[in-house]
């Protein structure tokens, strides 16, 4: 399996609904390291997993979306605790969406997965991984 990843931050205040989020249940930010790692079983043929600038691009539109956001405001959220694990799997859709849409130009048609990292911090961190729907229809 090949992989590329592409990188970018994005700033966030939020808060949590229950007991077990203690102090964090107040508002409080969070800044985000996100790793996406795009991965493929061979390359194409230019002999790349996906294009690394249109990649980049659409990470950094996709969390342009989100940053200096309380996502406490954000109709999408309401009712829900935007943990480091519940924003992986937003941006994770959010990035196969802009795939499916041809976004990210015709190397990305042979994407088998993806995974999405949050970084909390240098010691925390939280990921969602699944396999792409364009990949699982188009192997039957």
């Amino acid at each position: 399996m090949f992989s590329v990843t592409v990188r970018d931050h994005f700033m966030i205040a939020h808060s949590f609904a229950g007991d077990v989020f203690g102090p964090a249940q107040k508002l409080h930010g969070a800044t985000y390291v996100v790793d996406v790692e795009f991965r493929r079983e061979d390359l194409d043929t230019d002999g790349v997993v996906v294009d690394i600038g249109r990649a980049g691009d659409a990470l950094r539109s996709l969390l342009a979306e989100l940053n200096f956001r309380n996502l406490d405001e954000l109709p999408e959220f309401e009712g829900r605790n935007t943990t480091t694990e519940f924003m992986a799997r937003v941006i994770f859709d959010r990035m196969a969406a802009r795939l499916e849409a041809g976004e990210l130009g015709p190397s990305a048609a042979g994407l088998h997965s993806l995974r999405v990292t949050l970084h909390e911090s240098h010691v925390a961190w939280a990921s969602y991984d699944a396999g792409l729907p364009a990949a699982a229809a188009a192997r039957g």
